[in-house]
């Protein structure tokens, strides 16, 4: 009797131990199922959505120098509001128009070393004139000495003329012809003279080009010293302070552009496929939970990626997720520009069936 009651306790015990993990097993699945419910619980109209946690952001543009050097000033302050083209900084350009000043200079005689060489040009081609009028002179002395010589060989064989006249011009006809060689000798030497001076012509053409071409670049640089908004936004951040040494690319402010606004967010591989460009989505802000923002999908990731730590979930079970990017139309930011925060935590609603009415969470709340 004593076995018998020992067993039957161990069946109870082992019973009891059995109800106690179907128990455990059932809270585990109610957690789960409330969890898997909570983000829609209130929301029983939500089918066709799908929503996701993120953050307003916006563009930003780092302003920096170009060049090296000083700041001089800084125009803009922390959270002014700027057109494109504004004046938000000065560098100081000492230096750089002291280097200007010195291009100049050699501009300048780059230029006169290059009317020189224009000069000299005309020198050499009017020496090769002179050179060419001269060849046809001793060319005509040596035709009438030729003559000359004709007349006096027939005159010495029947003669008449003795035989030193004969003996004289033929020695001018030599002489002649010797004269029109070195006339000829000299047009070609004024010719290699005037190809040199416009040889010279070209460097000096070429010298004054890159000088002019310093002075331009000084300019642009000079130019460049003039910070100006690239696009009309808000100064977020004075990085750099007057009087500071930045090296090449040093950034002096950062802006950004309010115009240009959306949500990052992220969405599971099981509904981001459904998820194209151009869908409607709606954001609310949990800074003013009363208005719904319409919006845009941009951008929709082509591959998936772990849940980042910073996203905002409401559990964990999804392990890879599709950046989702919901873009603000501009013509209402333009509105309200003034207002526009970035960093504004909320939830992203995007429509899944272009057919199926907004849930209450944001129908008929819409921003005007």
């Amino acid at each position: 009797m004593d076995e018998r009651r020992m067993d039957e306790r161990r069946m109870d015990k082992r019973h009891r131990l059995a109800m106690a993990g179907l128990a455990a097993v059932l809270l585990a699945a109610a957690a789960w199922g409330v969890a898997a419910w909570r983000p829609w619980a209130g929301h029983d109209d939500a089918a066709g959505f799908v929503s996701g946690n993120g953050r307003i952001e916006a563009t930003e543009i780092d302003v920096a120098t170009k060049v090296a050097g000083r700041v001089r000033e800084i125009v803009a302050q922390e959270g002014d509001f700027v057109q494109a083209g504004q004046l938000l900084a000065r560098m100081d350009t000492r230096s750089m128009q002291a280097q200007r000043e010195e291009a100049l200079a050699r501009q300048a005689q780059a230029l006169a070393a290059l009317a020189g060489a224009r000069a000299e040009v005309t020198l050499r081609e009017s020496d090769r004139d002179a050179a060419q009028a001269l060849v046809g002179q001793r060319a005509s002395d040596l035709d009438a000495a030729r003559r000359r010589l004709v007349r006096s060989q027939a005159l010495s064989e029947d003669g008449a003329s003795s035989l030193q006249e004969l003996d004289d011009d033929r020695a001018r006809v030599d002489g002649t012809l010797a004269a029109l060689t070195a006339a000829r000798a000299q047009v070609r030497a004024a010719g290699a003279a005037v190809a040199a001076a416009r040889t010279q012509v070209l460097a000096a053409r070429a010298n004054e080009g890159a000088a002019r071409a310093t002075v331009a670049r000084i300019d642009a640089e000079l130019d460049d010293t003039v910070l100006s908004a690239p696009r009309a936004g808000r100064v977020q951040y004075r990085i750099a302070q007057p009087g500071e040494v930045l090296g090449a690319g040093g950034k002096v402010l950062n802006l950004v552009d309010l115009s240009d606004v959306y949500m990052t967010f992220f969405l599971p591989e099981t509904v981001a496929g459904r998820v194209g460009l151009g869908t409607e989505v709606r954001i609310v802000l949990d800074a003013a939970p009363q208005y719904a923002i319409p919006a845009t999908i941009s951008y929709v990731a082509s591959t998936a990626q772990f849940t980042p730590k910073t996203v905002e979930t409401a559990s964990e079970r999804q392990k890879l997720m599709f950046r989702v990017k919901a873009q603000i139309d501009r013509r209402l930011l333009q509105a309200y520009l003034r207002q526009v925060k970035t960093g504004v935590p909320g939830v992203a609603w995007v429509r899944l069936d272009p057919k199926a009415p907004w849930p209450a969470a944001v129908a008929g709340k819409t921003v005007p």
